[in-house]
């Protein structure tokens, strides 16, 4: 579900307050101890896309990262370390881990308006809740856009994948822990206006539609796909998205498309620029499916000048 990988930053925080059933559903994630951590540095390998672009006499990076993942991929390999030390700059689309994004966030929420669902829509969207183990008493004052956003983004427990090891905020945490200069290239009030609907007949063709790719498991499957290609830093078959993501085939779905990929890509890239360009060595990490297309990142940055190129892990 596109939608959920170009903003799901916007809900790592939503998600805090989403509860998980108690019956046939996946066990609570416990504390990793030392011995986890321990293994998981020494075993850590290289996933994700990654570019180096160089202009004015010195370079920076742009990452594709995944924001629900497994235990395994919070480490990041020595090609992802070796971008992490050689930049002074983390730019995420949102900092979560920053005290001001939260505030801001939790204040442009409280804004947000509602639309009331039908009730044949409520009820399904109450089963998908159910069935995804969300207690829909954690999710019930959100707009129905959140609603079947939260729902969607636990259904990758299903495959394993967790909001709690969210790659951005992997790099949030180093970034803060050795002190690097971090900065969001949004803000939520953009996020937030980016997935809310401009009326209520936006609001119900996508719930519907959201609810329509749960139903049939459309949306599992390419959660499983995108895990799968980030996994193996597969580019070809990220580039292809738009061939097998079969999220392109309703107005609402188009719709969404642009207004959270096509319409803020090249802000962005305003952004990196200008802090690559005031002589940061930046470290530009954002979803992976921003990094693709004609208004993919790297394609913006080559068109402002910079040399691109792309990584090849072993």
């Amino acid at each position: 579900m596109i939608k959920l990988f170009c903003i799901a930053l916007t809900l790592l925080l939503l998600l805090s307050s989403v509860h998980a059933m108690a019956v046939s559903c996946p066990p609570a994630l416990e504390a990793p101890t030392a011995e986890m951590i321990q293994s998981g540095m020494s075993n850590a390998r290289d996933h994700g896309f990654l570019w180096r672009i160089s202009k004015d006499g010195h370079a920076s990076y742009l990452y594709g990262t995944i924001h629900l993942g497994k235990f395994d991929w919070m480490f990041p390999g020595k090609l992802v370390m070796k971008a992490i030390r050689e930049t002074d700059t983390i730019a995420l689309e949102l900092d979560m881990l920053d005290k001001n994004v939260q505030a801001d966030m939790a204040k442009h929420m409280a804004k947000l308006r509602s639309s009331a669902l039908p009730t044949a829509l409520d009820k399904r969207l109450r089963k998908q809740a159910e069935l995804n183990c969300v207690s829909y008493e954690s999710i019930a004052s959100l707009t129905p856009e959140f609603q079947v956003v939260a729902v969607t983004m636990m259904e990758g427990r299903k495959a394993g994948l967790e909001s709690s090891y969210a790659i951005d905020a992997v790099l949030a945490g180093i970034g803060h822990k050795t002190k690097r200069n971090m900065v969001s290239l949004e803000s939520a009030e953009l996020q937030l206006n980016a997935l809310q609907m401009k009326n209520s007949s936006e609001t119900l063709a996508f719930v519907d539609s959201s609810l329509i790719e749960m139903e049939t498991d459309r949306s599992l499957k390419m959660l499983n796909s995108i895990a799968k290609y980030w996994d193996e830093a597969n580019y070809a078959e990220m580039g292809r998205f738009n061939e097998w993501c079969e999220c392109l085939d309703t107005e609402i779905e188009r719709v969404m498309m642009k207004r959270l990929l096509d319409d803020r890509n090249p802000e962005m890239a305003v952004k990196i620029d200008a802090l690559h360009t005031s002589g940061k060595q930046v470290l530009a990490a954002v979803g992976s499916l921003h990094m693709f297309g004609p208004l993919g990142l790297p394609t913006l940055m080559a068109q402002r000048g910079y040399q691109v190129e792309k990584i090849t892990f072993e």
